[in-house]
């Protein structure tokens, strides 16, 4: 079975180079521009890995991650931000992100290899 990705990220160029990469893996893929729309397709399609930035439009990937949280959902998340700070990253995981990665930081060929990890 095809294992279901859900890309929240505001930058329509990184939407693309994640989606050509991950369904060149194998991976069905699903996009949102913002938070909200994150949320939204969470309730909707309950993705089975969430692909989640920090820094969007109208929601954060911070209340996403609460989001995701307080509704126990299980199915993983990893985080790819601009932020790199420490406190960053230990509020991501204290919300229950698995993985934390800095953009910058992180070749697009790494990106399947990391995400096999968890699914």
């Amino acid at each position: 079975m095809t294992k279901r990705i859900l890309i929240a990220e505001d930058d329509s160029f990184l939407i693309k180079m994640y989606k050509l990469e991950l369904e060149g893996a194998g991976y069905e893929i699903e996009m949102a521009g913002n938070g909200k729309l994150a949320i939204d397709a969470i309730e909707k399609m309950k993705p089975d890995l969430l692909l989640l930035d920090l820094l969007m439009p109208e929601v954060d990937g911070f209340a996403v991650l609460d989001h995701v949280k307080s509704k126990g959902y299980i199915f993983p998340v990893i985080v790819l931000s601009n932020l790199s700070q420490e406190v960053d990253k230990d509020k991501c995981k204290a919300l229950g992100a698995k993985d934390f990665f800095v953009k910058s930081d992180m070749e697009l060929d790494q990106l399947a290899d990391i995400i096999k990890k968890y699914v």
